[in-house]
């Protein structure tokens, strides 16, 4: 038993020094736009449907968590910011 687990981290090891990833992460796929959409919608905790109200809200509880005020840091707040601003654009009529 001891031996198969071996051998399944040093597959691990090598699938991630392979391809680039570990073998249990999701393969991204799409254009750079659409992941960086996914990044978004992940860190603002919305889904692919979310209105502005609901984007504008999963913000502001973002930020008040990672604000610099809270312990968080300022990179964390421009990170909420572009997620913010880049779901908005993606919204119809805008």
């Amino acid at each position: 038993m001891l031996k198969i687990l071996i051998v399944l981290g040093l597959a691990a090891v090598a699938w991630r020094m392979w391809i680039g990833r570990w073998p249990w992460q999701p393969k991204l796929s799409g254009t750079t736009r659409q992941q960086s959409l996914l990044r978004a919608r992940k860190l603002l905790g919305v889904g692919e449907g979310a209105s502005h109200g609901e984007i504008v809200e999963a913000h502001r509880r973002l930020v008040a968590r990672v604000h610099p005020d809270r312990g968080g840091s300022a990179e964390q707040v421009h990170e909420a910011n572009a997620a913010r601003d880049l779901l908005l654009a993606e919204l119809p009529g805008s």
